[in-house]
């Protein structure tokens, strides 16, 4: 089994990339292994609503939202890290997260289906409530199941060595891969038993007009 973390900083191993190494290392300990992905630190563009995810199974726009969706079926789980910017997620990875979700979900929603989730905030001080409530709301409507800690997954410094020094919110990250690494197992003997999976129903769309 193996857990891919998603480092939505502009910086690859600064803050958010300290606290993911934290859950990486619990992991691990578990006997789960990991990779990091970084999302970069160039432009990503918002979806433009093309709809050409349905035919494509991707974003038509080639850039590092497509490479992560080329990995992510390979993924049993996923942690996903955002500094607060504006108290909320950064640009970058809300505009990742909106174009990857949706690409798979019109694609098929294969990639992603009841496979845990976390999300993971750093900051200097405040937005990190806000930001994680933002984030989970994409699992919510992934099928994702949301894997938690002993408190909200978040760390507090204005760099690395910073939040190396936030023993509670370390603690938090490590209490975090264990129980994510908990989650994972019993999956996998769930699945082992025989347990089926959910039976996907159509979609069914409606809006709030009725004549």
């Amino acid at each position: 089994m193996k857990v891919l973390l998603v480092n939505g900083s502009p910086h690859r191993e600064g803050c958010t990339y300290t606290a993911l190494c934290a859950v990486s290392g619990a992991l691990n300990k578990n006997g789960i292994n990991t990779d990091v992905f970084w999302i970069g630190n160039k432009p990503l563009s918002g979806c433009i609503a093309c709809h050409q995810c349905t035919a494509l199974n991707r974003c038509v726009l080639q850039d590092s939202v497509n490479d992560f969706l080329a990995l992510a079926g390979d993924y049993d789980g996923f942690v996903f890290g955002s500094p607060v910017h504006w108290g909320g997620a950064s640009g970058a990875l809300t505009s990742f997260l909106d174009r990857a979700f949706y690409a798979d979900l019109n694609g098929g929603g294969k990639r992603f289906l009841l496979k845990p989730a976390s999300a993971v905030i750093s900051a200097r001080r405040a937005g990190t409530t806000a930001t994680w409530d933002q984030i989970n709301k994409y699992f919510g409507l992934m099928q994702m199941p949301i894997i938690t800690s002993r408190y909200w997954n978040m760390v507090h410094g204005t760099t690395p060595e910073e939040v190396r020094l936030d023993w509670e919110g370390m603690q938090t990250m490590e209490m975090l891969g264990s129980n994510m690494a908990y989650f994972l197992k019993c999956r996998e003997v769930g699945s082992k038993l025989g347990i089926p999976m959910p039976t996907q129903e159509p979609f069914v769309y409606t809006n709030f007009i009725r004549e």
